[in-house]
């Protein structure tokens, strides 16, 4: 199974906006997602992606996150928008699982560091 990689990963100020992206993000056959683990705190789902396309996320993001993928370019994206404090922390992707529930996902990335200024 391929290594996935995130990237994207930065500093910014409260209010901001990142992108991270995921590849490769191969035609798997159940849903790929965003996690991530924040200081305190265990590792947690925020985002996942159906092979349809259909998103779910996490009440904590909603409203603020938008998953993606561009299957041409087999690129999984997360776009964060108007981060606060509480979104500190390293971000995950994942592939081959179901909806937001880790213990389901077999494929990781390493992950990409994303820490918010107040």
């Amino acid at each position: 199974q391929e290594q996935l990689v995130e990237s994207g990963g930065d500093s910014v100020q409260a209010g901001g906006s990142l992108r991270l992206s995921c590849a490769p993000s191969l035609n798997h056959r159940y849903y790929k997602a965003w996690f991530r683990q924040t200081p305190g705190k265990g590792r947690e789902g925020i985002a996942a992606i159906t092979r349809d396309g259909a998103p779910i996320y996490d009440d904590a993001v909603k409203g603020r996150f938008t998953i993606s993928e561009d299957n041409a370019k087999n690129t999984l994206f997360l776009q964060m928008d108007n981060l606060n404090s509480d979104d500190t922390g390293m971000y995950y992707c994942a592939a081959n699982g179901y909806s937001l529930a880790e213990s389901t996902y077999r494929q990781w990335g390493r992950g990409t560091q994303v820490t918010v200024a107040s």
